[in-house]
């Protein structure tokens, strides 16, 4: 199953973000950046395939479970990069996935893979983290190693693109009578006052692209890691199609691993 800034000058030197200049010719510092507790991960995840969904059957009860089966092309998750406050300003783990030929990546990018020894691959994503110390460039991430059987995890991907649709499939609205004197029947109806404000405010729900985002569905439970296969079952829906790329890391969950503050 096969998948996967250069500076001008000064010409554009209006584009960079000017010094404040105080009385007597002083300068402002700039504010240093603050991280958001919120925007860390609560650990290192890894990118996998979706392949489809099936239904499987508890062996301890016989129940029927829905599961999206999740699995990993060749090249695996590795670790490509490692960043660090003292070098970046930040601290995460850069991995690499889904191996393919050289001829498929830019040079630059096959210098970049070749400074952590890691073979030729199509995505790179980072994993923003408190401590990067348990990792190195180069280094394997097995999933059966990070994750086990019964964990919640948040599982990112792209939703499906359902084009140009209209507000009934769109945002759920209600259609209007389908009688013979009915002037309207699957038309939007009113999308503001007149002379007041006389405008449309941002954000009304109206007909619009619908899908092909960026979609993050919180604490699903995997159900069983099957390391003869190489794939894993998730218990529930994941955004996207057979085929698609899939960010999996481990639930946030206040008071566990994410501090309540």
């Amino acid at each position: 199953m096969a998948m996967a800034a250069a500076s001008i000058g000064g010409a554009l030197g209006f584009l960079a973000p000017r010094r404040r200049v105080l009385s007597g010719g002083a300068r402002r510092r700039q504010p240093l950046a603050v991280v958001r507790a919120a925007s860390y991960e609560a650990g290192v995840g890894v990118m996998a395939t979706k392949v489809g969904m099936m239904t499987y059957f508890d062996p301890a009860n016989g129940k029927p479970v829905p599961v999206t089966v999740v699995g990993f092309r060749d090249g695996g998750n590795v670790v490509t990069q490692i960043k660090t406050a003292a070098t970046d300003g930040y601290d995460s783990v850069q991995v690499g996935y889904h191996g393919v030929r050289e001829d498929k990546l830019t040079r630059p990018e096959l210098g970049h893979l070749g400074k952590a020894g890691a073979p030729p691959l199509r995505h790179l994503q980072e994993f923003r983290l408190v401590a990067v110390d348990a990792f190195d460039p180069g280094q394997e991430l097995e999933f059966n190693e990070l994750f086990k059987e019964g964990d919640l995890v948040d599982v990112s991907a792209k939703t499906i693109g359902k084009g140009f649709q209209g507000g009934i499939k769109r945002h759920n609205f209600k259609r209007g009578l389908m009688t013979h004197g009915s002037k309207s029947h699957r038309a939007l109806g009113s999308i503001g006052a007149g002379t007041t404000p006389g405008r449309v405010y941002k954000g009304k729900k109206m007909p619009g692209r619908m899908g092909g985002t960026k979609t993050k569905i919180r604490k699903l439970k995997i159900v069983r890691i099957d390391n003869d296969l190489k794939v894993v079952m998730i218990k529930g829906a994941i955004p996207g199609k057979q085929g698609n790329l899939l960010r999996i890391t481990p639930a946030k969950i206040v008071g566990k691993n994410i501090p309540k503050s």
